[in-house]
């Protein structure tokens, strides 16, 4: 089909609408309400992004849907009465600082469009919303309807996406352009999960662990912890001091301690990275617990808990210790991370995401875990599960998006992936991650200068475009 004219005669529109897109500030906030009463449950910004979204279809010819501000979709209609979709979001995570280039600017430079959601995912939603247009200034007529969704807290507890499919059809099939090229036939599953220990009160006198906090977030490697001990003693907390001068020049690690007032606080820098990927990041939890298993507390069942800590997981990132490291050929690896800990007078607890193979289940993990657990009096609070999907690499739809992209960019190498994170894949049935950060490109989704190459950008729109046509075809079987 002859759609490529189309394509460059719409590049400079694409490239307006994206800019567009990019300066709302789509990070989701509390729940708002207007003067006229609605709803705005992700925030203003939001929800501004959604409608300017539904605007630019609108004004591109398309039909157009907001489903009760929770999401909406836009529509190419087809013959059949089946769905083909194209799921994306447009919420942002918070953008931080350091950024040469202003976040929400849309600034080009370089040949580089640099702002928030410009990879993740505003950017491959304007790029599938642009596919759509080449191929219907074209005369292309889907058979299945053609459904761009768009979502709207897919950063975070995705309740816009399940209320969206408890009000709206379900596709029969599709893409979510909101991971890797060449595409992603397999998400592992997810596990969140806390475990906790009682400390029995105790009279003695001595060095007492008052307070341990680390990490922000489940899903993300712990950058920091900070420790607060109090020495009942006399002796005051030289030891303590020399304890972390020494595991400083052993181990090279950012540890470090200054008085406060009648206590002592000990503090650790680590690396930030995702749960996905904690080898690339360096644990400032499991750090402290290594340090702290040098020194000696008056709580012994504090001590059982760093026992328990340093035995069983320390700097293991697959879980090993605790009999957990399940793998496969398909998908890898088990991956562990512990996102947060606290400890204070009474309880310590952990908690802990854990990525685990398609071939494995949650329920798998608990019972190889229960026996060491048991044995230090751990207790398992259940967080959330998401299972695994996998689509064989036989599958039609796999052979398709492959072809295309293959087709566009020469790369026979690039195989289907596994991973361990999490997309709109997993919101239904039949829909497979396909883009939109290409191999060997640095991936800037939720870093500082996050940006997308226009000439990127243009190669995705051109891949998206081919893959809508096959996928929405007459002759294309599911």
């Amino acid at each position: 089909m002859e759609y490529e004219k189309y394509l460059e005669q719409n590049r400079d529109a694409m490239i307006e609408s994206l800019q567009k897109i990019i300066r709302i500030n789509s990070e989701e906030k509390d729940p708002v309400t207007d003067s006229d009463g609605r709803i705005y449950p992700f925030g203003a910004g939001v929800q501004e992004a959604l409608e300017a979204t539904l605007e630019i279809g609108r004004q591109l010819g398309f039909e157009v849907r907001n489903v009760d501000n929770y999401g909406g979709h836009i529509d190419l209609p087809g013959k059949s009465g089946k769905i083909m979709a194209i799921i994306g979001h447009l919420d942002v995570v918070p953008a931080g600082s350091g950024w040469s280039h202003e976040p929400y600017g849309g600034e080009i430079a370089d040949g580089k469009m640099y702002g928030r959601g410009t990879l993740d995912d505003k950017g491959p939603v304007i790029s599938c919303l642009y596919a759509m247009k080449a191929l219907k200034d074209a005369g292309f007529v889907p058979e299945p309807t053609v459904r761009l969704i768009l979502g709207l807290d897919e950063e975070s507890g995705w309740k816009g996406i399940k209320y969206y499919f408890e009000k709206e059809k379900r596709p029969d099939y599709g893409f979510t352009p909101d991971a890797d090229f060449p595409l992603i036939n397999g998400e592992k599953g997810l596990m969140i999960f806390g475990l906790a220990k009682k400390f029995g009160k105790f009279s003695a006198e001595g060095l007492t662990l008052r307070s341990l906090k680390g990490g922000n977030a489940p899903n993300s490697v712990a950058d920091f912890c900070r420790v607060v001990v109090n020495n009942t003693k006399g002796d005051g907390y030289q030891g303590v001091k020399e304890a972390v001068a020494r595991y400083r020049e052993e181990t090279g690690h950012k540890i470090n301690c200054r008085g406060a007032g009648k206590a002592m606080e000990i503090t650790v820098s680590g690396i930030s990275a995702h749960g996905a990927a904690p080898e690339k990041g360096l644990n400032a939890i499991s750090v402290m617990m290594d340090f702290l298993g040098r020194l000696t507390f008056v709580n012994e069942d504090q001590n059982d808990f760093i026992e328990f800590y340093n035995k069983y997981i320390g700097f293991c990132l697959k879980g090993e210790n605790l009999g957990i490291d399940f793998r496969d050929d398909i998908s890898g690896n088990l991956v562990f991370n512990v996102g947060m800990a606290e400890i204070d007078g009474e309880m310590g607890s952990l908690t802990i995401n854990i990525r685990y193979p398609v071939s494995s289940s949650a329920q798998q993990v608990y019972d190889a875990m229960e026996p060491v657990l048991s044995d230090y009096n751990i207790g398992l609070v259940k967080a959330e599960d998401k299972e695994p999907i996998y689509i064989d690499a036989d599958s039609p739809i796999v052979k398709t998006l492959m072809s295309v992209y293959r087709e566009n960019t020469g790369d026979e190498k690039s195989q289907p992936l596994v991973i361990g994170g999490g997309t709109y894949a997993r919101a239904t049935p039949g829909v497979i991650a396909f883009g939109a950060l290409f191999p060997g490109d640095e991936d800037l989704m939720h870093q500082k200068d996050e940006c997308v190459s226009l000439e990127r950008l243009d190669l995705m729109t051109k891949i998206y475009t081919e893959a809508i046509y096959k996928l929405a075809s007459e002759d294309y079987n599911i």
